[in-house]
């Protein structure tokens, strides 16, 4: 079953949001820098560390250490982008501009929508500079990612299937052309040309090949090429998993969403079958607000019960 996470976020940070979303599809229609956003939040989450539980989609990629890092090359523009919108919505973080900005590349090249949840922190520590991916590698390179982000091998392919829109420039990767013919067009596209001969003027690097190469990762790439609507939705799946990579432990509300988000999706479960899946769902939100009033009652409760003790001891000791 599926569950939208509901953000602990206040009222005027979801305004700013929702401000920040409408400028954000306008220019990026107009600038149609779509996959320059994607490449832009891929890259600011693939910093994870499953292990250490540092780095991901925290916008320290806009610390000049980190976006020196020669995989981040031609990512300098986009960040500049994204600090203009951090001046006009300053509530917002850079890191939920980042993100929002790889959800909007996708949806307005076609592409699936992601359910997206704000309230990620920005961190002021840049992560170490290999831990992003390296095209020239093989499928070895691809499982040591997979381990450290603590992905799957369906999830590291379906999200590589985000090549479908865009092209490599020499002087960023090494790589020049588009993986697809139509490289604004969001769909499986990437896969079926995997499976096909090169073709001159498609792009094909190591890290693709290796994708076909390999028995257990090249089982995916021939489903998404077969099923570009089972493509779409394990996309949408991966890439807000990808985007909320170490969230639940550096952004509170994240960590507190996601725990009501399980305790309704456990509800669910013990009462599947008598049809209160989808009540549990649709309640999540007025779950979240009763924990959130049940810790301001204890709270106050406290507070009440030192205020009768320290009476009660007060007149003790002057009865003694």
């Amino acid at each position: 079953m599926s569950i939208s996470y509901v953000p602990v976020v206040d009222e005027a940070y979801k305004k700013a949001v929702a401000g920040l979303r409408k400028d954000m599809r306008e220019f990026i229609k107009e600038k149609n820098c779509a996959p320059l956003m994607l490449r832009l939040a891929w890259h600011d989450a693939a910093s994870y560390c499953k292990k250490t539980r540092t780095g991901g989609p925290n916008g320290s990629i806009r610390l000049e250490a980190e976006l020196n890092y020669k995989p981040n090359a031609g990512l300098r523009t986009a960040v500049g982008w994204c600090e203009e919108w951090r001046k006009k919505f300053p509530l917002v973080s850079f890191a939920d501009i980042v993100q929002l900005g790889g959800v909007l590349a996708v949806e307005l090249t076609g592409g699936p929508a992601i359910d997206f949840m704000p309230g990620r922190k920005d961190s002021s520590i840049s992560t170490p500079e290999d831990r992003l991916p390296d095209p020239h590698k093989d499928a070895a390179h691809l499982r040591q990612l997979c381990d450290r982000l603590g992905l799957r091998d369906k999830e590291i392919v379906v999200l590589s299937g985000g090549h479908t829109i865009g092209r490599a420039h020499k002087e960023r990767t090494g790589f020049e052309g588009p993986w697809t013919r139509e490289p604004f067009k969001f769909d499986n596209g990437y896969f079926k040309e995997l499976l096909g001969a090169e073709k001159e003027g498609l792009l094909r690097m190591p890290t693709d090949k290796a994708l076909v190469m390999d028995a257990g990762l090249r089982k995916y790439v021939e489903a998404y090429a077969k099923d570009n609507s089972l493509f779409l939705r394990d996309y949408a799946a991966a890439h807000k998993k990808f985007s909320e990579l170490g969230c639940r432990e550096t952004s509170p509300s994240f960590a507190l969403a996601v725990t009501a988000a399980e305790a309704a999706a456990k509800h669910s479960g013990s009462r599947r079958g008598s049809g209160g899946s989808g009540a549990a769902a649709g309640s999540l939100s007025n779950q979240l607000s009763l924990s959130l009033l049940g810790q301001s009652a204890v709270g106050i409760a406290a507070t009440v019960l030192v205020c009768i003790l320290g009476y009660l001891y007060e007149m003790r000791r002057r009865a003694a």
